[in-house]
């Protein structure tokens, strides 16, 4: 992949290694099999570089090279919701999720697209902002969607934080300013919490699996704008089970 990507830079001035190397952290985060792994590192191999699919055959698997090849047939989609109404346009995203999932023969595909889309996210403010409008909409409407439908809460979570930032930058950066307690504070005030349950819990001779997040900043504002209510009305910024 470094020798395939060799001299070409990302939007943000970094080496274009760069970028699937964070897919393949990202899918090794998910706990994939090594074959997606080494797609996530090949990903943008065939469509942009010289390597053809039979190179990574040879060079790996047929299993590879058909996961690389997928995911670029996927990104060949081309996706608009431009001047459309809102219907249509939940109709045109329930159309293109059927195609991705119908597309990919093997749901791996589509876990390094989620994995690819993710990280360009987190990239997304070295594009300009008609690019970023277009990618948060995309992402919104169909990635996010994807990643719930396949149970992937993490990346789901993400993805719609990413995409409410842009969409709405104002309300996101206002949610984001509210919420005064940093993420990694709320998650360890999280930790404490199970912790004190579990203890609870074994003393009263309890067998049970406790799990904790916080609620990520899009679940709020659905809440806040659904129920049309205040931040200051919303208790439950933390979920515990």
């Amino acid at each position: 992949a470094r020798n395939a990507h060799d001299g070409q830079l990302r939007k943000s001035g970094e080496p274009y290694i760069i970028h699937p190397l964070e897919v393949a952290c990202i899918l090794a985060d998910l706990e994939l099999d090594m074959e997606s792994i080494v797609a996530g590192l090949l990903h943008d191999v065939i469509e942009d570089t010289d390597y053809t699919f039979e190179d990574i055959e040879k060079m790996f698997s047929k299993e590879v090279a058909l996961l690389v090849d997928g995911v670029t047939k996927l990104g060949q989609i081309q996706y608009s919701s431009k001047n459309k109404e809102q219907q249509k346009e939940e109709i045109q995203a329930e159309n293109y999720r059927k195609m991705f999932l119908a597309m990919a023969k093997d749901i791996r595909v589509v876990l390094i697209k989620l994995a690819d889309r993710l990280h360009n996210m987190l990239t997304l403010k070295y594009m300009t902002r008609e690019k970023q409008i277009e990618k948060a909409e995309e992402t919104m409407h169909i990635y996010a969607p994807l990643a719930h439908r396949l149970g992937i809460s993490k990346i789901k979570a993400e993805l719609e934080d990413l995409a409410l930032r842009y969409l709405e930058e104002e309300v996101y950066y206002d949610l984001v300013n509210k919420i005064a307690k940093k993420r990694v504070e709320r998650v360890q005030y999280i930790d404490d919490i199970i912790l004190e349950i579990k203890e609870k819990l074994e003393e009263a001779g309890v067998h049970a699996v406790v799990e904790g997040r916080p609620k990520h900043f899009f679940s709020i504002y659905k809440k806040i704008v659904n129920q049309n209510k205040t931040l200051d009305q919303i208790y439950d910024l933390f979920a515990v089970r």
